[in-house]
């Protein structure tokens, strides 16, 4: 069983579908603990809500000796709204992931993120858009594509009605990802990301 932390910025409901996922049985892993660098992010009541070690932290060197010192076999970056150094991914590499609203290499790196990235789908004319777990690299958002999976830009969208659509495959996938690596059967060559179900 993989020890597993998240790290969030807000309101933490990519957080929730771990934590579903993980009680259901769904993980074979445990979600040790939960860091957030705001302090009022609600994402650290929902960790406390189910018994999980909740801790806001802004210094990224005390957030790794907190990862280290809970032993850390996997972290899930899960709207964690925070450039991390090259350190903490030389840290974690192949062992941080992270999920983004859209379908990379498209409307992701700096600038997009939250709402700006589907306004950008929009203002784009997209008609396809979606999420994508993947690996933490340096670059933002350049890391191995673990998995995607596309949602339909409909032609009355908003910033928050695609948002909310795209949210609940972002719930999804995530998911699925954190079980397939607990269960070692993601295995990553270069750029590419084989899954061995």
């Amino acid at each position: 069983m993989l020890n597993i932390a998240v790290l969030v910025s807000g309101g933490g409901t990519n957080l929730q579908s771990i934590i579903d996922a993980a009680e259901a049985g769904e993980i074979n892993g445990q979600i040790k603990v939960v860091i957030s660098n705001k302090e009022n992010a609600y994402g650290l009541e929902r960790a406390r809500k189910h018994n999980i070690e909740a801790v806001f932290e802004n210094d990224e060197e005390k957030v790794i000796e907190i990862l280290k010192e809970k032993e850390i076999d996997l972290v899930v970056m899960a709207g964690y709204l925070k450039i991390i150094s090259p350190r903490f991914v030389n840290e974690y590499k192949n062992r941080m992931i992270n999920i983004h609203p859209s379908l990379i290499p498209s409307f992701c790196g700096k600038g997009f993120y939250g709402k700006r990235v589907h306004q950008g789908v929009l203002d784009y004319g997209a008609k396809v858009t979606g999420a994508t777990v993947h690996f933490v690299t340096e670059g933002a958002d350049e890391g191995p594509i673990i998995m995607q999976e596309a949602v339909p830009v409909m032609q009355d969208d908003d910033a928050d009605t695609l948002a909310a659509r795209v949210l609940k495959v972002e719930h999804k996938i995530l998911k699925k990802s954190v079980g397939l690596i607990c269960d070692g059967k993601v295995k990553v060559d270069g750029r590419r990301v084989y899954i061995n179900e």
